[in-house]
């Protein structure tokens, strides 16, 4: 499909869409972003693949997507462990008949018979199945058959997004990375975004809920009555999804270079299991850690980002789009005009960070261990806990004896030993077990195995010697830590070592390999799959040839400023760049009362807003610009003038801002450019 476009300025255009418009300035002040909002990278991964095209290749280089979407969700709860004592499905789902997505007006002004749904994986995978948890999102919009997709790209440690289009009966779909300049607008941290408690845009809002109720249609499975507890979950899963950005930095850059570095990384990874094998339970940490570890994190840390490292924030203010009605309108431009999303809501409006990371915090260590953490699945603990079992008889043990005395008036013990050891022993159980000035473990009887806060394994509790509650107990540990401490050392050393622990992103399934065959697991044979080609639905740009003589002065500039996210395959947001040649005027005056307001607003102070200036504030740094010096440039006003000239052709008087949005911003005409082929 070619699309004829203007000369050599939309060649250019097409090579913005292609690559970052201009690098950005570099920050001097303030935390730096984990995530630079102007700096999206590369459309296409640079390296591996999403998880979504994982999950369904269909071997020969494309995409095997079931249809319908019930369908499509059914593959997907397949590929993850259901809880037995949970009534909720293992991919969360919730319809937003109103929301704030690219795709809110598509179902107009049928919201509530076109609901767009929400899936949100937030559970460990079936065993052999792909790390999904908080890794994959599916937006699907049934009247405009596309689903969006938001998922985890390990190689590349990156979030990628996609765009699954003719996703209906009878229709052959087609998947495309999609544009990140236009994702990036409203997802500022590169990661999926979510609303905030009290989650009013979803069907957890009862009004929601008896509106898509009373639409009598089936949802694809979903009930349209549903509590917090979904939209709850999805809101864990993206925040914690905000954070793996975090993580990767902190590993690749955060541990240093060279043999140091290494060092670093394998100790972080080591850490990290052990937490995850502890389920979270964290023992202080030992010399060994805090030279190879603690110590160079801080330092780094302390140099690379000064004031932190921000971290972009996941969550969206709650919006209630049915506050103050009273019943749903039966009038089309009534109904249209809940579509409204106000300025103060707008994804597109630049959050501040939610937190910084700063090297010099108590907390900094733990929190880049814990976010390795989160890269190390169930089935790698699973595989790794049996390698260790399976050589157990190998593996060295750790005696602990502590000192006991009764408790007067109970029969219950209190134990007490070196490195502040302490337990309480009651009714045949051991309670607030603690060797090294831990949390507290939770109490087991005298029996249990139990995994203790550090990594190891409580093989046994001796209590022989104890006479009426007095005497010693002996406890017998199977120092596990200090064999996946030796396997990792191993590792390290290894021919692999420097690939496998380099500044590259957390190489989580050859680390696990590598440790498995050190632990003397062969690891499994890695299943061969031709994986789906990347591609971007692009348009072939005509060569270059004399310019087209513009109709109106200042044409030009909309591909300079606008070609970023406007220039594109999608009509949402609208590709109003795209089209035959000379069309250009004309489809900017069938824009012009929405582009005429949304320039405008950038002379508005915020808090005055109707909606968010264009381009997104959030973006302007990449045009070597920021939010005031846009408002007062030249270039704005020149925009500005051109589709003001443009609408006082039209009506014979200049546009009035407030009477333009007089009846909202939704009645002003729609804006969308149509495809032209030849």
């Amino acid at each position: 499909m070619i699309l004829r476009f203007a000369g050599r300025t939309l060649m250019l255009a097409a090579a913005i869409l292609s690559a970052p418009v201009w690098p950005a300035e570099p920050r001097t002040v303030g935390p730096a972003w984990v995530v630079d909002p102007a700096q999206p990278g590369d459309h296409l991964p640079p390296t591996g693949a999403s998880l979504f095209d994982t999950l369904f290749a269909d071997g020969h280089g494309g995409h095997a997507l079931p249809f319908p979407f019930e369908k499509l969700l059914a593959r997907l709860d397949g590929r993850l462990s259901r809880d037995p004592t949970s009534p909720l499905p293992p991919a969360k789902r919730v319809l937003i008949p109103l929301g704030r997505s690219l795709q809110r007006t598509a179902a107009a002004p049928d919201y509530f018979a076109f609901p767009r749904v929400v899936v949100a994986v937030d559970t460990a995978p079936a065993p052999g199945a792909p790390l999904l948890k908080d890794r994959l999102y599916l937006g699907y919009q049934e009247k405009s058959a596309v689903l969006e997709v938001i998922s985890y790209n390990e190689a590349a440690g990156r979030f990628e997004f996609q765009l699954v289009k003719d996703y209906r009966a009878g229709g052959r779909p087609q998947v495309f990375y999609a544009n990140r300049h236009i994702c990036f607008a409203c997802h500022q941290n590169g990661a999926p975004i979510f609303s905030r408690a009290l989650w009013d845009e979803t069907n957890a809002n009862p009004a929601v809920a008896a509106r898509l109720a009373a639409a009598g249609r089936s949802f694809y499975g979903i009930p349209p009555e549903r509590g917090v507890d979904v939209p709850y979950a999805i809101d864990k899963a993206v925040r914690r999804a905000n954070r793996f950005a975090l993580a990767q930095r902190l590993w690749r850059e955060g541990c240093g270079a060279g043999e140091a570095g290494v060092r670093c990384r394998a100790g972080l990874f080591a850490a990290a299991l052990r937490l995850r094998f502890a389920d979270g339970r964290a023992a202080p940490s030992a010399a060994a850690f805090d030279a190879a570890v603690a110590r160079p994190l801080r330092t780094n840390g302390a140099r690379l980002w000064p004031a932190g490292l921000a971290i972009g924030r996941a969550d969206l203010p709650n919006r209630n789009p049915l506050q103050g009605m009273s019943g749903w309108p039966d009038e089309v431009p009534a109904r249209i005009a809940r579509s409204h999303v106000a300025a103060r809501f707008e994804p597109l409006l630049p959050r501040p960070s939610e937190e910084a990371w700063r090297a010099d915090a108590p907390e900094a260590v733990a929190e880049a261990v814990a976010g390795v953490a989160e890269f190390i699945s169930d089935d790698d603990r699973t595989r790794l806990e049996a390698a260790l079992a399976r050589r157990a008889n190998a593996l060295p043990r750790v005696v602990r004896t502590l000192d006991c005395v009764p408790l007067a008036g109970s029969r219950a013990s209190r134990c007490r030993g070196a490195d502040g050891a302490a337990l309480d022993l009651s009714a045949g159980k051991v309670e607030r077990l603690s060797l090294a000035g831990e949390l507290p473990q939770p109490a087991f009887p005298f029996g249990a195995r139990v995994r203790l806060a550090g990594g190891d394994m409580l093989e046994r509790v001796d209590t022989a010697a104890l006479k009426a509650g007095s005497g010693p107990i002996v406890l017998h540990l199977r120092a596990d830590s200090l064999a996946l401490a030796d396997a990792m050392a191993s590792v390290a050393a290894g021919a692999d070592g420097s690939a496998l622990l380099g500044e590259r992103p957390i190489p989580r399934v050859g680390l696990i390999a590598a440790l498995l065959n050190a632990l003397g697991d062969p690891p499994r044979k890695p299943m061969s799959a031709m994986l789906p080609t990347p591609r971007l639905e692009t348009y072939a740009v005509r060569p270059a040839g004399p310019p087209l003589p513009e109709a109106a002065p200042g044409l030009g500039l909309f591909h300079a400023w606008c070609a970023a996210c406007h220039l594109s395959a999608e009509q949402f947001p609208p590709n109003f760049l795209v089209g035959p040649e000379g069309g250009l005027e004309a489809r900017i005056r069938q824009c012009a009362p929405r582009i005429f307001v949304r320039l405008a607003m950038a002379r508005r102070a915020p808090a005055e807003r109707d909606k968010t200036p264009m381009p997104p504030e959030s973006m302007l740094p990449a045009f070597h610009s920021d939010a005031a010096t846009w408002a007062a440039s030249a270039d704005r006003a020149a925009l500005e003038a051109v589709v003001a000239g443009l609408l006082k052709a039209e009506s014979g008087r200049d546009p009035d801002l407030n009477a333009l949005l007089a009846g909202g911003y939704e009645a002003l005409r729609p804006c969308l450019a149509k495809r032209v082929t030849e």
